[in-house]
């Protein structure tokens, strides 16, 4: 069943970019913008499966989504139909209309969840206390283990291996990951008692710990066995929206690590700074993740059920959706801002000068792929 719930998970994430295009194509139709072509999967074209009202409707070779392409994209197009054409209201009711999609899609997903079973993955994760029952508990609370050993890192050099429990750190009792990394921001260069066991077995070791994050060197994970599984009846809407808030709050938390971790490891890669380049790409690979990464998530909880198959499509959801609302050039988001700051500087948005934008921003995006995708295969593999 695991391969299933895999199977149906995978075509389940193709479906929310799928369904995110769908958005824009119902907008672009009802404001008078033509759409030349609707596709499912990414080209090169493999059949043409109708064409209507002017539309074709394609199946393509690289099933990645799919995508719709509208007359006159460019805002510079002034001819009747085009993109370009549509007033300011109409243009930011296209961009968006992606955006509401993918959380529409968060919104009902996490609404089943709710009603089968809500996975309790954030410390202080909504829920309506007076229709929530707990049908599932945690076992083995409290116990973190290491992922991974960062090369060259106070961990590798102390003999710390993967799959070793943090008991302590300078007497901190570590509980969950969290309080690994405020341990160890406590004693950043400091030399301290680390308390982990191995095959059942307690050690203890003086580690001194590095300048950069992370300062011990290491990837943790809660190693509790089980997950919290709680569901609710009437109050499942509700507490739809209030995890997809949770969520939504996490995920600028994880970019903003993100973008420092980047950050880290550009000023390393310029400085010759070994050790700050490689904290940066810790930090950074340990908040995102690419299709690698995604796929191997799925497959892993697709062991665990259906009904946590649908939590992770409905978080990947709600992130699109969050991805698509930045100002990130090429996204919806980016082609919305570029828009509007024209408009109010009263300035003529030139094609040259949108496709230089957008060319570049896809450019960069497409690099930060390939890394993460890099990333991703030395972290599962």
């Amino acid at each position: 069943m695991a391969i299933f719930f895999f199977i149906l998970g995978l075509l389940m994430f193709i479906g929310l970019v799928i369904f995110h295009e769908f958005g824009h194509y119902v907008l672009a139709r009802r404001n008078g913008v033509e759409v030349e072509e609707f596709g499912l999967g990414f080209p090169p074209r493999a059949k043409i499966l109708a064409t209507r009202k002017g539309t074709i409707y394609s199946l393509n070779w690289l099933p990645l989504g799919g995508f719709v392409r509208l007359k006159g994209e460019h805002d510079s197009d002034t001819e009747k139909g085009t993109y370009g054409a549509a007033t300011t209201w109409a243009k930011t009711k296209i961009m968006m209309a992606g955006v509401f999609m993918n959380l529409l899609a968060a919104f009902v997903l996490f609404t089943i969840v709710a009603l089968i079973g809500m996975p309790k993955l954030l410390d202080h994760q909504f829920t309506v206390n007076s229709d929530t029952k707990i049908i599932k508990d945690v076992k083995d609370k409290g116990v973190v283990k290491i992922n991974y050993v960062v090369k060259n890192s106070p961990a590798e050099k102390a003999g710390l291996k993967a799959d070793d429990q943090i008991v302590s750190i300078g007497g901190i009792k570590i509980d969950k990951p969290e309080t690994l990394s405020t341990a160890t921001n406590k004693f950043e260069e400091q030399e301290v008692t680390v308390v982990m066991k191995r095959g059942g077995a307690e050690y203890t070791k003086q580690i001194t710990l590095r300048k950069a994050s992370p300062h011990l060197g290491v990837s943790p994970y809660s190693a509790e066995s089980g997950q919290q599984i709680r569901r609710s009846t009437w109050s499942a809407p509700v507490v739809a929206v209030g995890v997809m808030k949770d969520f939504t709050i996490a995920t600028f938390k994880g970019l903003g690590s993100a973008i420092k971790g980047l950050g880290s490891l550009t000023a390393g890669f310029f400085t010759g700074n070994k050790t700050a380049r490689q904290a940066g790409q810790e930090e950074a690979g340990s908040q995102v993740s690419g299709p690698v990464g995604i796929f191997t998530v799925l497959y892993q909880i697709s062991k665990q059920g259906f009904g946590l198959v649908l939590f992770i499509i409905a978080i990947l959801s709600l992130t699109l959706a969050v991805m698509n609302v930045l100002p990130i050039p090429a996204l919806d988001g980016g082609r919305l801002f570029v828009m509007l700051l024209y408009r109010v500087r009263r300035k003529e948005l030139k094609q040259k000068t949108e496709e230089r934008i957008h060319g570049t921003g896809f450019a960069v995006l497409m690099l930060l792929f390939a890394v993460i995708t890099i990333v991703d295969i030395k972290r599962f593999f």
